[in-house]
């Protein structure tokens, strides 16, 4: 039985199933859902792109909450989704997508844009005159991937199904649930969710942050510094095996 026990920050559903992993490798957690998923509805631009979704080359759904809205509005709409041209960050997501019997290529290593953008399926789909990719996301993020696709003449639009929130919890939650179940470790998914563990912990902070704390990509570990985090150890992706693999290979933490 392993000496980690981890506080697990993302959303209700995901947290559930990541627990479950890890406890099936004897790592103990417990969870705090920092991140809720409120659906939005499309505004006429965004209804556009979802009725033109055929004429893309790419196809990029960045998370699992994004694959799920989007074959919801495609079936209220009527619209049959394109067997072909799909792209996801990770395996989790493509899952979705497959299940619906749509082709879909992700990165068999790294979950996060740098490996996206070295999947040779991806450089082969934008090599037609101005390809057009479309980018189904949350509100905000992966600016990094659509940059690197425009510099390399894409045309990039996004579909915004969703907003990430940070649940209500009462001042305290956050140390108290720690102390209390002697966590010695945070895990955040996304550079959001760290934003939002920083903010819950107020002024608890200071020494929240010099827990080792487990984040998915380079990007949100040097967020997590610029926020004074002390011990940081990146998974180098957001999926249960790379968090796994990450826990196993750093020391517990003294008591």
């Amino acid at each position: 039985m392993s000496l980690w026990r981890l506080l697990l920050t993302r959303p209700e559903e995901d947290c559930a199933a990541l627990a479950q992993s890890l406890a099936e490798a004897g790592i103990a957690s417990a969870s705090l859902p920092l991140l809720a998923i409120e659906a939005i509805e499309p505004d006429t631009a965004q209804l556009h792109r979802l009725r033109g979704i055929a004429q893309a080359q790419a196809i990029i759904v960045v998370s699992k909450p994004a694959a799920r809205l989007l074959l919801e509005q495609l079936d209220q709409a009527g619209i049959a989704p394109p067997p072909e041209g799909w792209f996801t960050v990770g395996e989790a997501t493509a899952r979705i997508l497959q299940a619906r019997g749509l082709r879909v290529s992700f990165p068999a290593t790294g979950d996060d844009s740098e490996a996206l953008l070295a999947l040779p399926a991806l450089r082969e789909a934008i090599t037609r005159p101005v390809p057009r990719v479309l980018i189904v996301r949350g509100v905000g993020g992966r600016e990094l991937l659509a940059e690197r696709l425009a510099e390399q003449g894409a045309s990039v639009d996004y579909l915004e199904l969703y907003r990430r929130c940070l649940p209500h919890y009462p001042a305290g939650t956050l140390a108290r649930r720690i102390d209390g179940e002697r966590l010695n470790g945070l895990v955040v998914s996304s550079g959001q969710g760290l934003e939002h563990l920083q903010q819950i912990a107020g002024t608890d902070w200071p020494r929240l942050s010099r827990l080792p704390l487990f984040v998915p990509s380079p990007r949100v570990a040097e967020q997590a510094r610029a926020l004074g985090a002390r011990k940081i150890v990146d998974c180098r992706g957001a999926s249960a095996a790379a968090l796994l693999a990450a826990v196993q290979q750093t020391a517990v933490p003294a008591p």
